[in-house]
């Protein structure tokens, strides 16, 4: 056990940690020059074409060190996107170390941070990394003080590399062979073992990753699932290296995977603990906080009789993705689907791109929205609402709460001013300012409907890219809140009604018209658009009829005979509005993702 290191790869976005683990792979001889390719541990085709990391990913290599002793390392790739923070908790928990990776170009980024207090409070020895030491504008003294000054942590250890050269790589596995601590545990205790991530192979049934905390565990053994009490026999385990490499035990501070058999996938989720059966532990490992969505939206299928295999996609996915919440929901205007909640953004695009290319299932998503708290005139009572749809009359509301998130933006000293502005503009409050030399950290409360817009591309593009943010929920605050609701032809359409802030309503009421307007093709009978707050028409537009000329072949004669069959052709048109249905496309939903 001396001789094991288990540690994670944290850093903000884009700073080099696949690109890195790549190099440490190569280096130890994991993979053959032939078997390399860039990203290696990005194995989903969606990580390789947005080139982020997704899903965290787990390797066990070799490395003989300097004073001759061969040392197993342990180390988990994690995503830097702050919409996968729970992909990087999980990872970090099954470790005793971190490799905190900063770009010597752009320096401490506010992801940096994040990850960086999320290691320190699980009691990680952390080793500093400066990466991409080759680039020409690289500052790395700068830099070095930036992580001294806004990290606070110690840069005695620091390790100069860049991972796209290889330089400094040798010196790397030295220093994590002496800064990181060998795994706690023993092997002689009964099993304990914690369950980091899962997967359902077709073919094998849950693939589950695991980190044995105490004993061993090997092929044959019964285990005893301590939440569930089900019991399993292992069938096959092993490490990836990063190939899939078969062993007969895993043994006490290993990180492995291991296969039961298991074909229902709820059986063993990620958490969970996974002791012998023989020679049971007394004592669960502590698991993972169970992460709670921070937007909504409706997942409705294209295809009707699509509706089974999308709730299987769906029951699949949330295996791998343990912060994927769905429940089922009915819309009038879109039929039968799921209502979940996603973590950002970003990760419900991706959960549309999965449903979309490893089950084949086309869906229309409805416009995203937080959760709000409604408190009721009768009984003071309390209810939260992820739906707008399903939001009470405006008689029976006492309160509306909605939810804030707590944001820090770390931006170069010129760009202040206009980070300000924008956040003013989305209704913050300023907390602090703190400056750093030539970086100041900005802290807002900023209402969470506010930062899952657009703030993340705005503050891009006001700041040159330059600035960075990170977020949390702090809970909730009462605001003058108003349902907008979207009748097409008189008919309320449910799963485009929204929520916002009464003095922006009546301008994104208007975006929404002229936007639907736009979209939403000719019709044989006119079709009215109108936007409703409180039962008030606030915004209308209406799309013409499609005409035939009825007298173009009336030359002359009385115009009574004119008036007759313009008479007949409108009296068609009015049966037709009543009977006709207003096809509404799906750029709908997509075109009121992007009003501001």
């Amino acid at each position: 056990m001396k001789y094991i290191r288990n540690f994670s790869i944290i850093a903000h976005i884009d700073h080099g940690k696949s690109t890195l683990s790549d190099r440490l792979i190569q280096a130890c001889g994991g993979l053959s020059k032939r078997e390399m390719s860039e990203q290696v541990l990005d194995t989903m085709e969606l990580e390789r074409e947005r080139g982020i990391t997704i899903k965290a990913q787990s390797v066990t290599i070799n490395h003989m060190s300097k004073i001759g002793k061969n040392f197993c390392l342990n180390f988990i790739d994690t995503p830097g996107h702050v919409n996968f923070a729970y992909e990087v908790s999980r990872a970090l928990s099954a470790c005793e170390g971190a490799l905190l990776i900063v770009d010597a170009a752009q320096g401490v980024q506010a992801q940096t941070i994040a990850n960086c207090h999320s290691a320190l409070k699980m009691k990680l020895s952390i080793l500093p990394i400066l990466n991409k030491i080759d680039l020409p504008n690289a500052r790395p003294s700068q830099v070095c003080k930036d992580i001294q000054d806004i990290i606070g942590i110690s840069t005695k250890n620091i390790v100069l590399c860049s991972a796209k050269t290889g330089e400094g790589i040798p010196d790397l596995l030295e220093k994590i062979i002496t800064v990181i601590p060998a795994p706690k545990g023993s092997p002689h205790n009964s099993l304990q073992a914690l369950v980091i991530d899962s997967w359902f192979d077709k073919y094998l049934g849950v693939v589950s990753l695991i980190r044995i905390k105490n004993g061993f565990i090997k092929i044959k053994d019964k285990i005893f699932i301590m939440r569930t009490k089900q019991v399993y026999q292992v069938d096959q385990m092993g490490i990836f290296t990063p190939k899939r490499i078969l062993k007969s035990i895993l043994s006490c501070g290993e990180v492995g995977w291991i296969i039961c058999g298991i074909k229902n996938i709820r059986s063993i989720l990620v958490g969970e603990t996974i002791t012998s059966f023989v020679n049971p532990a007394n004592k669960l490992l502590l698991g993972f906080e169970k992460i709670k969505p921070k937007i909504y939206a409706g997942l409705f299928p294209i295809k009707n009789d699509q509706y089974n295999r999308f709730k299987e996609a769906l029951y699949k996915l949330q295996l791998n993705d343990s912060s994927l919440f769905y429940e089922p929901e009915n819309s009038q205007a879109l039929g039968f689907g799921f209502r979940c909640g996603f973590l950002g953004i970003l990760h419900m695009e991706i959960i549309q791109s999965r449903l979309e290319r490893e089950y084949n299932i086309k869906i229309i998503v409805t416009a995203p929205t937080v959760i709000y708290e409604v408190i009721l005139i009768k009984n003071k009572k309390k209810v939260y609402l992820d739906n707008p749809a399903k939001f009470p009359k405006n008689n029976d509301i006492y309160e509306i709460r909605e939810p804030i998130a707590f944001c820090n933006i770390l931006t170069p000293t010129k760009y202040i001013g206009e980070i300000i502005n924008l956040c003013i503009k989305k209704r913050g409050v300023q907390k602090n300012l703190i400056y750093h030399d030539k970086k100041t950290i900005i802290q807002y409360e900023l209402p969470l409907s506010e930062v899952i817009s657009n703030f993340f591309d705005q503050l891009k593009s006001i700041s040159s890219g330059y600035a960075s943010l990170e977020y949390n929920s702090i809970g909730f605050k009462k605001s003058n809140l108003v349902k907008i609701d979207i009748l097409i032809n008189s008919i309320k359409i449910d799963a485009l009604s929204s929520i916002c802030h009464r003095k922006n309503s009546i301008s994104i009421a208007k975006n929404i018209i002229d936007k639907i307007k736009k979209i939403i093709p000719r019709h044989q009978f006119n079709v009215p658009i109108q936007a409703a707050i409180e039962n008030n028409i606030v915004s209308r537009a209406n799309i013409k009829q499609l005409r035939k000329n009825v007298l173009s072949k009336c030359y002359g004669g009385d115009i009574s005979r004119k008036k007759k069959l313009l008479q007949k052709q409108k009296k068609g048109k009015k049966r037709m509005k009543i009977i006709g249905n207003v096809k509404i496309p799906q750029e709908i939903f997509l075109s009121i993702l992007q009003i501001n």
